[in-house]
This record gives C-alpha cells, sequence and structure tokens, in this order.
C-alpha cells in the first residue's frame, strides 16, 4: 500500500492528500478492478479523518470514474474504461506511479490525432498574438546554456502555445493535459551536454513554426507528426530515441 505520509507532510486530514494516495493505489493495481475498498472504519484509521472527509474524497473518485458506490454492495473500483485519464488529477497520478509502454503508446496515438491537427489550425488561423507566444517559446529552446529542466519548461510551452493558437478550445484543453503529463513523465535533456540533439530538436520545432507562419498547413502538420514520431516509443513499445519531452 502507499503510505500516506510519504506522500506529503501536510496535514493527515488533507482531502486532495486522501484522494491522491487512493487514486494511485487503484491506478496501480493495488485495490483489484471489481472489488470492494477497504471498509469504512479502516480507511478511518488509516487516514485519521473523519466520515465526512472521507465520504467527499469517494465522491471525489467515483466522480473521477475510479470507483461506483452502490446500496448493499459497498464502493467497488470500477474497470479502467471508466476511468478519466483525461482528469488533470487522475493523469497525474498516473505519471506519479509510472508509465508503462503501453500507455505511452497510448498517448502517442492521441498526440498524433490532436497535435498535428492544432498546428495546422494555427497555420490557417495565424494569429499575431498566439505566434509571438510560440516564437517566444521556442527562443527559449534554442538557449544552449540552460539546466534540463528550463530546456522541457520552454518545449511543453511550445506545444502548450499550439494548442492555443489553434484556436479550439476543446483541442486545447486536452493537448494541455497530454502534454503536461508527457513533460512529468520524460526525461529531458541538458542542451549543453547534448549539443547536436539540441540543435536537431530545435530545427524540428522551428520547422513547425515556419510552417504556421506561412500559412501552409499540411507543412505545419507534417512537421507537428515528425516531432511526436520522434518522441514516441519505438515500434510503439519501448522508450523513445531520445531523452527530449516532446
Amino acid at each position: 500500500m502507499i503510505s500516506f505520509r510519504s506522500l506529503s507532510e501536510r496535514a493527515i486530514s488533507s482531502h486532495d492528500q486522501v484522494a491522491r494516495a487512493l487514486g494511485m493505489e487503484i491506478l496501480a493495481g493495488k485495490h483489484l478492478v471489481g472489488s470492494n475498498l477497504p471498509n469504512e472504519a479502516d480507511l478511518l484509521a488509516r487516514f485519521q479523518i473523519s466520515r465526512t472527509v472521507l465520504r467527499e474524497v469517494l465522491k471525489t473518485l467515483s466522480a473521477k470514474g475510479l470507483l461506483a458506490a452502490k446500496a448493499r454492495v459497498g464502493t467497488r473500483v470500477t474497470h479502467p474504461v471508466h476511468w478519466n485519464l483525461f482528469d488533470a488529477e487522475v493523469l497525474s497520478w498516473k505519471v506519479a506511479i509510472g508509465l508503462d509502454d503501453d500507455f505511452r503508446r497510448d498517448m502517442a496515438e492521441i498526440r498524433r490525432l490532436i497535435e498535428p491537427r492544432a498546428a495546422a489550425l494555427a497555420a490557417e488561423r495565424r494569429a499575431e498574438d498566439a505566434i509571438a507566444a510560440i516564437r517566444t517559446a521556442l527562443d527559449r529552446m534554442r538557449i544552449v546554456d540552460q539546466e534540463a529542466v528550463r530546456f522541457a519548461q520552454a518545449d511543453l510551452d511550445f506545444h502548450l502555445a499550439i494548442g492555443a493558437a489553434s484556436g479550439n478550445l476543446l483541442m486545447r484543453s486536452i493537448a494541455s493535459v497530454i502534454e503536461t503529463a508527457l513533460a512529468a513523465s520524460f526525461s529531458p535533456i541538458a542542451p549543453r551536454e547534448h549539443p547536436e540533439l539540441h540543435a536537431e530538436t530545435v530545427a524540428k520545432h522551428e520547422a513547425i513554426l515556419d510552417a504556421i507562419v506561412a500559412g501552409d498547413a499540411a507543412a505545419a502538420s507534417a512537421a507537428m507528426l515528425g516531432v511526436i514520431n520522434d518522441a514516441a516509443p519505438r515500434n510503439e513499445g519501448g522508450a523513445g530515441q531520445h531523452g527530449t519531452t516532446q
């Protein structure tokens, strides 16, 4: 079982931390699909919380699709098909316990569906402020003398800016969740330690921006797909070729 105290030094009555602890355990398979959670008395003793807090936690997890409560049956763990993995908290919990190859493959497939189209829409709409945000992120990516985490954040901001530049609020929202999860799950590169890879990564992102500025939707889509394929698991099973986040 995941230790509650190992997750946070905050008060043990925290609703968010109890939800996180149980949510991560469900995602990790500690509570089997179709099985009941430990009874109320055990959960109260474990987390040292009130019944009111526990009931709110269970409501939260039920709203995210992880649990289902039925009279005379109890609170059961639902099948993964019901889990809302586009919920930012659920996805953050999944990242925290570690992404397996199948989940990385699934994420790559979703990226191929969403991000090339977002880049194409950005090229079609060419909003000046949106392009400026993309360019600013790319300029930050170009900096050689920076830590890996700063490069990764600039990379993330580049992709988030393209999601925003699509002008589609739903696409922007989905892309934001996916990109944030990716940034948390990949090991970024330090530009000064990998100069050739850094230059190659920046050039491929620059090609996306150039196509957007030129209003070439097809080229923007193709350039984005190339970046995604570089970061995707090889043969849909295994780590990506590079340590870049995108």
